[in-house]
Protein backbone atom coordinates (compact mmCIF):
# COMPACT_ATOMS: atom_id res chain seq x y z
CA UNK A 1 0.00 0.00 0.00
CA UNK A 2 1.21 3.49 -1.04
CA UNK A 3 -0.53 5.69 2.11
CA UNK A 4 2.50 6.47 3.74
CA UNK A 5 5.00 7.53 0.76
CA UNK A 6 6.14 3.74 -0.20
CA UNK A 7 4.88 0.55 -1.21
CA UNK A 8 4.89 -2.45 1.00
CA UNK A 9 4.70 -6.14 0.62
CA UNK A 10 1.28 -7.54 0.71
CA UNK A 11 -0.22 -4.44 -0.66
CA UNK A 12 -2.12 -6.03 -4.01
CA UNK A 13 -4.11 -8.53 -1.10
CA UNK A 14 -4.92 -5.16 0.59
CA UNK A 15 -6.29 -4.37 -2.59
CA UNK A 16 -8.32 -7.64 -2.88
CA UNK A 17 -9.76 -8.04 0.01
CA UNK A 18 -11.20 -4.23 -0.15
CA UNK A 19 -12.43 -4.98 -3.41
CA UNK A 20 -14.24 -8.29 -2.38
CA UNK A 21 -15.43 -6.18 0.18
CA UNK A 22 -16.97 -3.82 -1.91
CA UNK A 23 -18.84 -6.22 -3.98
CA UNK A 24 -19.95 -8.01 -0.88
CA UNK A 25 -21.41 -4.74 0.50
CA UNK A 26 -23.77 -4.63 -3.01
CA UNK A 27 -24.59 -7.88 -2.72
CA UNK A 28 -25.65 -7.32 0.87
CA UNK A 29 -27.27 -3.96 0.71
CA UNK A 30 -28.93 -3.73 -2.94
CA UNK A 31 -31.06 -6.88 -2.19
CA UNK A 32 -31.71 -5.24 1.36
CA UNK A 33 -33.26 -2.08 -0.03
CA UNK A 34 -34.86 -2.86 -3.30
CA UNK A 35 -36.03 -6.36 -3.09
CA UNK A 36 -39.37 -7.13 -1.46
CA UNK A 37 -40.18 -9.79 0.99
CA UNK A 38 -36.22 -10.49 1.70
CA UNK A 39 -36.62 -8.92 4.87
CA UNK A 40 -38.58 -11.11 7.59
CA UNK A 41 -38.58 -9.18 10.73
CA UNK A 42 -40.94 -6.72 12.14
CA UNK A 43 -41.21 -2.88 10.44
CA UNK A 44 -39.06 -1.82 13.32
CA UNK A 45 -36.17 -3.97 12.33
CA UNK A 46 -36.87 -4.04 8.17
CA UNK A 47 -37.00 -0.24 8.45
CA UNK A 48 -33.59 -0.09 10.83
CA UNK A 49 -31.99 -2.40 8.12
CA UNK A 50 -32.62 -0.83 5.11
CA UNK A 51 -31.75 2.27 7.13
CA UNK A 52 -28.04 0.57 7.56
CA UNK A 53 -28.08 -0.58 4.17
CA UNK A 54 -28.69 3.04 2.12
CA UNK A 55 -25.77 4.19 4.69
CA UNK A 56 -23.35 1.41 3.54
CA UNK A 57 -24.25 1.61 -0.02
CA UNK A 58 -24.08 5.28 -0.73
CA UNK A 59 -21.77 6.81 1.98
CA UNK A 60 -19.68 4.30 3.65
CA UNK A 61 -18.99 2.09 0.17
CA UNK A 62 -17.91 5.47 -1.63
CA UNK A 63 -15.37 6.40 1.05
CA UNK A 64 -13.61 2.76 0.73
CA UNK A 65 -13.43 3.42 -3.21
CA UNK A 66 -11.99 6.84 -2.32
CA UNK A 67 -9.68 5.61 0.36
CA UNK A 68 -8.34 3.00 -2.28
CA UNK A 69 -7.66 5.42 -4.46
CA UNK A 70 -6.12 8.02 -2.27
CA UNK A 71 -3.55 5.50 -1.21
CA UNK A 72 -2.49 4.99 -4.49
CA UNK A 73 -2.02 7.97 -5.41
CA UNK A 74 0.33 8.47 -2.29
CA UNK A 75 -2.19 10.64 0.49
CA UNK A 76 -0.62 9.87 3.69
CA UNK A 77 -4.21 9.79 5.84
CA UNK A 78 -5.98 7.53 3.16
CA UNK A 79 -5.45 5.13 6.12
CA UNK A 80 -7.80 6.88 8.07
CA UNK A 81 -10.40 6.67 5.88
CA UNK A 82 -10.10 3.08 4.21
CA UNK A 83 -10.15 2.22 8.21
CA UNK A 84 -13.26 4.05 9.17
CA UNK A 85 -15.17 2.62 6.04
CA UNK A 86 -14.36 -0.96 6.86
CA UNK A 87 -14.86 -0.68 10.57
CA UNK A 88 -18.65 1.13 9.84
CA UNK A 89 -19.24 -1.57 7.01
CA UNK A 90 -18.14 -4.30 10.12
CA UNK A 91 -19.91 -3.24 12.53
CA UNK A 92 -22.87 -3.49 10.56
CA UNK A 93 -22.55 -6.35 9.05
CA UNK A 94 -23.00 -7.58 12.28
CA UNK A 95 -25.97 -6.07 13.05
CA UNK A 96 -27.38 -7.76 9.49
CA UNK A 97 -26.62 -11.07 10.69
CA UNK A 98 -27.57 -10.79 14.00
CA UNK A 99 -30.58 -8.69 14.24
CA UNK A 100 -31.93 -9.90 11.00
CA UNK A 101 -33.41 -12.69 10.85
CA UNK A 102 -32.15 -15.62 8.39
CA UNK A 103 -32.99 -14.63 5.39
CA UNK A 104 -32.05 -15.11 1.80
CA UNK A 105 -29.04 -12.50 2.13
CA UNK A 106 -27.44 -14.61 4.76
CA UNK A 107 -24.07 -15.43 2.92
CA UNK A 108 -24.06 -11.88 1.88
CA UNK A 109 -23.87 -10.39 5.14
CA UNK A 110 -21.48 -13.23 6.29
CA UNK A 111 -18.97 -12.07 2.99
CA UNK A 112 -19.67 -8.80 4.31
CA UNK A 113 -18.38 -9.55 7.71
CA UNK A 114 -15.35 -11.75 6.81
CA UNK A 115 -13.92 -8.85 4.39
CA UNK A 116 -14.68 -6.29 6.77
CA UNK A 117 -12.92 -7.73 9.33
CA UNK A 118 -9.93 -8.95 7.06
CA UNK A 119 -9.40 -5.36 5.07
CA UNK A 120 -9.36 -3.93 8.80
CA UNK A 121 -6.28 -6.59 9.75
CA UNK A 122 -4.49 -5.76 6.34
CA UNK A 123 -4.71 -2.04 6.27
CA UNK A 124 -3.87 -2.00 9.56
CA UNK A 125 -0.96 -4.01 8.60
CA UNK A 126 0.23 -1.99 5.97
CA UNK A 127 0.33 1.41 7.51
CA UNK A 128 3.45 3.24 8.60
CA UNK A 129 1.40 4.41 11.96
CA UNK A 130 4.51 6.18 13.33
CA UNK A 131 5.10 8.13 10.47
CA UNK A 132 1.17 9.19 10.12
CA UNK A 133 1.28 9.90 13.98
CA UNK A 134 4.28 12.22 13.17
CA UNK A 135 2.42 13.49 10.53
CA UNK A 136 -0.81 14.34 12.20
CA UNK A 137 0.80 15.77 15.05
CA UNK A 138 1.01 19.55 13.84
CA UNK A 139 -2.20 19.13 12.50
CA UNK A 140 -4.72 17.54 15.45
CA UNK A 141 -5.30 19.50 18.85
CA UNK A 142 -5.06 15.66 20.43
CA UNK A 143 -5.65 16.73 23.88
CA UNK A 144 -9.20 18.63 22.78
CA UNK A 145 -10.12 15.71 20.12
CA UNK A 146 -9.33 12.99 23.46
CA UNK A 147 -11.71 14.69 25.17
CA UNK A 148 -14.03 15.27 23.05
CA UNK A 149 -14.40 11.32 22.09
CA UNK A 150 -14.05 11.02 25.73
CA UNK A 151 -17.35 13.04 25.92
CA UNK A 152 -18.59 10.81 23.23
CA UNK A 153 -18.54 7.48 24.66
CA UNK A 154 -19.76 8.50 28.16
CA UNK A 155 -23.18 10.32 26.34
CA UNK A 156 -22.74 6.58 24.53
CA UNK A 157 -22.62 4.74 27.85
CA UNK A 158 -25.51 6.81 29.94
CA UNK A 159 -27.79 6.49 27.28
CA UNK A 160 -27.07 2.53 26.69
CA UNK A 161 -27.16 2.06 30.55
CA UNK A 162 -30.10 3.57 30.98
CA UNK A 163 -32.05 1.49 29.16
CA UNK A 164 -30.14 -1.99 29.98
CA UNK A 165 -29.97 -1.28 33.67
CA UNK A 166 -33.99 -1.14 34.50
CA UNK A 167 -34.26 -4.05 32.41
CA UNK A 168 -31.30 -5.90 34.16
CA UNK A 169 -33.19 -5.06 37.34
CA UNK A 170 -36.68 -5.99 36.08
CA UNK A 171 -38.67 -9.49 36.17
CA UNK A 172 -40.33 -8.54 32.86
CA UNK A 173 -39.31 -8.49 29.13
CA UNK A 174 -37.07 -6.58 28.36
CA UNK A 175 -38.39 -3.21 27.36
CA UNK A 176 -35.51 -2.49 24.99
CA UNK A 177 -36.28 -5.77 22.89
CA UNK A 178 -39.99 -4.66 23.06
CA UNK A 179 -41.22 -5.07 18.99
CA UNK A 180 -37.44 -6.22 17.64
CA UNK A 181 -38.62 -9.57 17.99
CA UNK A 182 -34.85 -10.14 19.15
CA UNK A 183 -33.81 -12.24 22.12
CA UNK A 184 -31.11 -10.00 23.15
CA UNK A 185 -29.48 -6.78 21.55
CA UNK A 186 -26.80 -7.04 19.37
CA UNK A 187 -26.43 -3.41 19.39
CA UNK A 188 -25.43 -3.16 23.13
CA UNK A 189 -23.55 -6.09 23.30
CA UNK A 190 -20.82 -5.00 20.35
CA UNK A 191 -20.95 -1.20 21.57
CA UNK A 192 -20.62 -2.00 25.71
CA UNK A 193 -18.61 -5.30 25.02
CA UNK A 194 -15.80 -4.08 22.36
CA UNK A 195 -16.64 -0.40 20.68
CA UNK A 196 -16.83 1.75 22.99
CA UNK A 197 -14.08 0.31 25.20
CA UNK A 198 -11.62 0.51 22.02
CA UNK A 199 -12.41 4.23 21.51
CA UNK A 200 -11.96 5.21 25.07
CA UNK A 201 -8.95 3.36 24.72
CA UNK A 202 -7.53 4.81 21.67
CA UNK A 203 -8.94 8.35 23.36
CA UNK A 204 -6.13 7.83 26.04
CA UNK A 205 -3.16 6.72 23.39
CA UNK A 206 -4.57 10.25 21.66
CA UNK A 207 -4.02 11.92 25.18
CA UNK A 208 -0.38 10.83 25.12
CA UNK A 209 0.52 11.82 21.83
CA UNK A 210 0.64 7.77 21.09
CA UNK A 211 0.80 7.46 17.21
CA UNK A 212 -1.76 4.86 17.56
CA UNK A 213 -3.75 7.12 18.84
CA UNK A 214 -4.26 8.92 15.44
CA UNK A 215 -5.08 6.32 13.59
CA UNK A 216 -7.17 4.74 15.48
CA UNK A 217 -9.43 7.87 17.11
CA UNK A 218 -9.14 9.66 12.92
CA UNK A 219 -11.03 6.78 12.00
CA UNK A 220 -13.31 5.84 14.67
CA UNK A 221 -14.35 9.79 13.62
CA UNK A 222 -14.96 8.68 9.92
CA UNK A 223 -17.34 5.50 11.37
CA UNK A 224 -19.12 8.05 12.99
CA UNK A 225 -20.91 8.44 9.98
CA UNK A 226 -24.32 6.80 11.25
CA UNK A 227 -26.94 9.30 13.01
CA UNK A 228 -29.70 6.92 13.13
CA UNK A 229 -30.30 3.54 15.20
CA UNK A 230 -34.14 2.61 15.23
CA UNK A 231 -32.77 -0.71 16.87
CA UNK A 232 -31.60 1.53 19.72
CA UNK A 233 -34.36 3.83 20.02
CA UNK A 234 -36.35 6.24 17.39
CA UNK A 235 -36.71 8.76 19.69
CA UNK A 236 -32.52 9.02 19.97
CA UNK A 237 -32.44 9.67 16.41
CA UNK A 238 -32.03 13.73 16.61
CA UNK A 239 -29.67 13.10 19.39
CA UNK A 240 -27.29 11.04 17.56
CA UNK A 241 -27.72 13.17 14.18
CA UNK A 242 -26.48 15.88 16.38
CA UNK A 243 -23.25 14.38 17.78
CA UNK A 244 -22.63 13.01 14.20
CA UNK A 245 -23.19 16.35 12.72
CA UNK A 246 -20.84 18.10 15.51
CA UNK A 247 -17.69 14.75 15.01
CA UNK A 248 -17.75 16.15 11.79
CA UNK A 249 -15.29 19.39 13.59
CA UNK A 250 -12.94 16.80 15.29
CA UNK A 251 -12.47 15.10 12.24
CA UNK A 252 -11.66 17.63 9.50
CA UNK A 253 -8.35 18.18 11.70
CA UNK A 254 -7.06 14.58 10.33
CA UNK A 255 -7.73 15.93 6.98
CA UNK A 256 -6.60 19.18 6.72
CA UNK A 257 -4.02 19.82 3.41
CA UNK A 258 -0.92 21.25 3.91
CA UNK A 259 2.65 20.04 4.08
CA UNK A 260 2.17 16.96 5.87
CA UNK A 261 -1.18 16.01 3.88
CA UNK A 262 -0.27 16.71 0.25
CA UNK A 263 -0.56 14.27 -2.35
CA UNK A 264 2.59 12.50 -3.70
CA UNK A 265 4.33 13.96 -7.03
CA UNK A 266 5.49 10.99 -9.57
CA UNK A 267 8.66 12.11 -8.96
CA UNK A 268 8.59 11.85 -5.23
CA UNK A 269 6.98 8.74 -5.25
CA UNK A 270 9.88 7.22 -7.63
CA UNK A 271 12.39 8.87 -5.55
CA UNK A 272 10.49 6.73 -2.79
CA UNK A 273 10.29 3.07 -4.54
CA UNK A 274 13.61 3.79 -5.65
CA UNK A 275 15.26 3.33 -2.30
CA UNK A 276 12.69 0.61 -1.36
CA UNK A 277 13.42 -1.25 -4.34
CA UNK A 278 16.89 -0.76 -4.93
CA UNK A 279 18.54 -4.40 -4.06
CA UNK A 280 15.68 -5.74 -2.60
CA UNK A 281 16.33 -3.67 1.05
CA UNK A 282 14.14 -4.00 3.57
CA UNK A 283 11.42 -1.62 3.83
CA UNK A 284 13.09 2.12 4.29
CA UNK A 285 12.14 3.94 7.95
CA UNK A 286 10.23 7.06 7.92
CA UNK A 287 13.42 8.95 8.59
CA UNK A 288 15.01 7.77 5.52
CA UNK A 289 11.62 8.39 3.38
CA UNK A 290 11.78 12.31 4.79
CA UNK A 291 15.63 12.95 4.02
CA UNK A 292 14.65 11.44 -0.24
CA UNK A 293 11.56 13.58 0.14
CA UNK A 294 13.13 16.72 1.60
CA UNK A 295 13.82 18.45 -1.84
CA UNK A 296 10.68 17.56 -3.19
CA UNK A 297 9.22 19.72 -0.44
CA UNK A 298 10.72 23.21 -1.80
CA UNK A 299 9.28 22.91 -5.04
Amino acid sequence: MESIYAPRRGANLTYLLSAGLGVATILATVPTLFVPGVLRGPAVMNGSARGTALVALFVALPILGAAMAAAARGWDRAPILWLGAAGYLLYNAFLFLFATPFNQLFLAYLAMLAFAGWTLAAVLQQTDVPHLGARLRAAVPARAVAAFTWLVVALNVLAWMARVVPDVLSTQTAALLEGTGLTTSPLYIQDLGIWLPLVAVAAWWLWLGRDRGYLVVGAVLVMAADPASTVASAAMTPAFAAVAAITLIPASFFFRRGPSGRWLGDQQMRAVRSIDQADHQPQTSPAQRDAVLEPFRTL
